[in-house]
């Protein structure tokens, strides 16, 4: 604690009190739980999260009439590197420089990207145990964990490699040595098609979207009253929405191209395909390299998924269920909002077409791209509570029966303290809004119209989702009218106190390590 205070110190000299005390509570919550791969994630993301905001601090805004508190500075770093898009500055507030800053947060800190890296720390780790055990008994060990800074993958269950009593033959050392190395040029291989299904997909989409703006002079007419370079707008918006991070760089999101149904199109996919349909578009990336190189090494992929130990890299059954689920989860959204809101106000000037692709652009948003078409605070009140259920929802969700042994398995680990005492993510969601309604309380007494109760938990549930779908703050609802109140294009919790938005990036975080606590709350039985 005392190198934590002396750190914390320094970090104040440069206005980073903020920096200061998430550095010290990770410090302390890793010291007392000792929770190794939770701390090296938290540790990663809380490090690019430090390092965006002091860039982001010492490069000049486009405006000197306005320069951004430094809070909301790193409430925007966090925000960017946790993929959430969560606002409390308007985003043509930054410069070009401060945009590609922000591009580089949400490359970096999104999933597929992450993963990259763990699987290269994944292999290395094999590589290097393969050659420590070379020559003796070159076998595998079924609790092989990265040892590299970012854990990001869970620990490898070598289900294929058989462990033999103490008299270990010669043919059984050779054969588990053979599984160790195929299974190493396996996840080898697989790093590679990772890192080229994330530079493909952005490729092609920058490519895309930079056609669209030179063709379609109404597009191109938008960014140039704004003063936004082309370029910088099809890379920011590609690398924004595969990362499902939502941002954009207008002021409005993409209610300013509402109209534009030829650049939703080209979004839709790529919100897709780096969300969640990523596992079932990777199994088909592995199935059709297989048919030209590396034949065996992605056939062993695809046979035995559950052996490289990859979070994404789901079985064929698990597979085919998800895409089932997310185009469910698709369909019934889109057939509610056409049915409440087809003619609300939301949708006025649209004509049926651009409507259709409009709402369709919508509803693949809410898991978990936060980009929006429409001012989510004058749609109908069901339709936003459905998008609060859709942004809970982690990508993966797909309906799958538990199978009789994970239940046995689950009970066999359950007598764990640790695990006995942690909450279901919905129970610290309910701490966190709970939190958030105490330090927001004198706003919502004065300003109830705008600090209600469901604005702050659409709030929450989107930062903690890593969505970014926001209500917004109206100076025309309030009850009691402020003579300087002006209605600005960012999120509602850019009016809340500055103990509401580091509770909200503290809902960031815990969405962006939810994986580490999706069984959290099994202890409890509901009778």
């Amino acid at each position: 604690m005392k190198h934590c205070s002396c750190f914390a110190k320094n970090l104040q000299r440069f206005g980073n009190s903020a920096c200061a005390k998430l550095s010290c509570l990770s410090r302390s919550a890793c010291f007392i739980l000792g929770l190794h791969p939770f701390c090296t994630h938290i540790s990663y993301f809380l490090s690019i999260s430090c390092i965006g905001f002091w860039v982001l601090l010492a490069l000049k805004p486009r405006t000197d009439s306005f320069s951004p508190r430094n809070l909301d500075l790193f409430f925007t770093s966090v925000s960017a590197s946790t993929v959430s898009s969560m606002s409390t500055v308007e985003m043509e507030v930054f410069s070009n420089a401060q945009l590609i800053v922000l591009t580089i947060l949400m490359f970096i800190g999104g999933e597929v990207f992450t993963s990259m890296i763990g699987l290269q720390f994944r292999k290395k780790s094999m590589l290097n145990r393969i050659w420590r055990h070379e020559g003796t008994v070159a076998s595998v060990p079924s609790d092989l964990s990265p040892s590299g800074p970012i854990d990001i993958v869970s620990q490898i269950e070598l289900s294929t490699v058989t462990v033999t009593p103490p008299d270990y033959s010669k043919n059984s050392s050779q054969h588990e040595s053979l599984e160790g190395k195929y299974l190493h040029n396996s996840i080898k291989f697989l790093v590679v098609v990772v890192a080229g299904y994330l530079l493909v997909n952005h490729a092609i989409g920058v490519v895309l979207i930079t056609l669209y703006l030179q063709i379609v002079p109404s597009s191109r007419k938008v960014l140039k009253s704004k003063g936004i370079n082309l370029l910088t707008f099809s890379i920011f918006t590609t690398v924004s929405t595969f990362s499902s991070c939502g941002f954009v760089p207008t002021n409005e999101n993409m209610v300013v191209f509402a109209k534009n149904s030829g650049l939703l199109l080209i979004l839709i996919p790529q919100i897709l395909l780096g969300n969640t349909l990523y596992p079932p578009a990777l199994r088909f990336s592995i199935w059709v390299l297989g048919k030209f190189v590396k034949k065996d090494e992605s056939n062993y992929l695809l046979e035995k998924s559950n052996a490289i130990g990859y979070l994404h890299l789901l079985p064929r059954r698990h597979s085919l269920l998800l895409v089932v689920t997310v185009f469910g989860f698709v369909a019934v959204q889109f057939i509610m909002l056409c049915s409440l809101d087809w003619n609300s106000v939301a949708l006025t000037g649209l004509n049926y077409y651009q409507k259709t692709i409009g709402v369709l652009f919508q509803t693949v948003n809410t898991r978990h791209t936060g980009e929006t078409i429409v001012d989510l605070s004058i749609i109908s009140p069901a339709i936003l509570v459905l998008f609060v259920v859709m942004m809970y929802l982690p990508p993966y969700t797909c309906f799958m029966p538990i199978k009789d042994e994970e239940e046995r398995e689950w009970r066999r680990s359950r007598g764990k303290i640790v695990d006995n005492l942690v909450l279901s993510p919905l129970s610290y969601l309910v701490i966190f809004i709970m939190l958030v309604c105490i330090t927001e309380r004198e706003r919502m007494k004065k300003d109830p119209l705008n600090f209600n109760v469901l604005n702050i938990v659409v709030e929450v549930i989107s930062a903690y989702g890593n969505v970014g779908f926001s209500t917004g703050y109206s100076c025309k609802r309030q009850l009691y009218p402020e003579d300087r109140c002006d209605d600005k294009w960012y999120g509602f919790s850019g009016k809340w106190s500055d103990e509401g938005k580091i509770i909200l990036i503290l809902v960031m975080f815990l969405g962006r390590l939810k994986q580490f606590n999706m069984d959290g709350g099994r202890a409890w039985k509901l009778l």
